[in-house]
């Protein structure tokens, strides 16, 4: 039987600005990525999303991101080595004292945004992003895109790692991400995408844009949490797999 995890970046509200639905999210994914402060975030809407993460189950993961609440962490920055390892090491522990607050523990790492996206390919920052999960915890499981280099990288630095898919998003033939600024690259239609990630979990593959498939091996699915609808997308995916069959569960075994 398949077996797929299922998550989402939450808790990027910040003081009187909402992001998203955490807790009708929470009711559906299996893992939540959340946010650290440094690209959104504030500690009181952190706190409150891992309360209700534990409340439910749901694994939690360390979004950390560049120092860019105002470009949501959405805009590439060159951070000196250091500077990145340490800025990781910061946000992680940040998130784990929040979490035991909660009653919960954070068990994985996802880089969020511009950062994610650069060290899918930058040896150099990738190589600071994972020093700084192993300076914090080495049991730490890295969270990257299905294909990109980081992952042999991280794997190479003793660091166990999870290839993820996104379902909201559009691919190119070589596996990476239709940019934003593109026409196209962010899905919406909910029995589409749902249909999509039902492919990715049984049969490994996805469609690109020119119409071609792509093999990806991912174990956890993501859908961001600030996409118009993306509580309804996420249920329609979690009901369509689950009716195929497939299980979701969290890939570190919860929270």
């Amino acid at each position: 039987m398949a077996r797929i995890d299922l998550n989402s970046d939450l808790g990027e509200g910040y003081g009187a600005w909402t992001m998203g639905d955490d807790a009708a999210m929470l009711a559906v994914v299996s893992s939540a990525n959340v946010a650290c402060g440094f690209h959104a975030g504030d500690p009181a809407g952190i706190l409150s999303t891992l309360r209700e993460a534990a409340a439910r189950g749901v694994a939690v993961g360390a979004h950390v991101g560049y120092p860019d609440r105002v470009g949501f962490g959405r805009r590439p920055m060159d951070v000196a080595p250091a500077d990145l390892e340490a800025d990781v090491i910061y946000q992680i522990g940040a998130l784990q004292g929040l979490a035991r607050a909660a009653g919960t523990r954070v068990s994985y790492v996802k880089p969020h945004g511009a950062l994610y996206n650069t060290i899918a390919h930058d040896a150099r920052q990738a190589a600071a992003v994972i020093a700084g999960v192993r300076a914090v915890d080495p049991s730490l499981v890295l969270m990257g895109l299905a294909g990109a280099p980081v992952l042999a990288q991280a794997q190479a630095a003793g660091l166990a790692v999870m290839a993820e898919a996104f379902a909201d998003r559009a691919y190119q033939p070589d596996g990476q991400l239709v940019s934003r600024r593109e026409a196209g690259a962010v899905l919406h239609d909910p029995d589409m995408v749902a249909a999509r990630m039902l492919r990715l979990a049984t049969e490994g593959v996805i469609e690109a844009v020119d119409g071609s498939f792509l093999r990806l091996e991912a174990g956890s699915i993501c859908v961001h949490g600030d996409s118009p609808g993306a509580v309804a997308m996420a249920r329609q995916i979690r009901e369509t797999l689950v009716q195929a069959g497939v299980t979701i569960a969290p890939f570190t075994g919860g929270a």
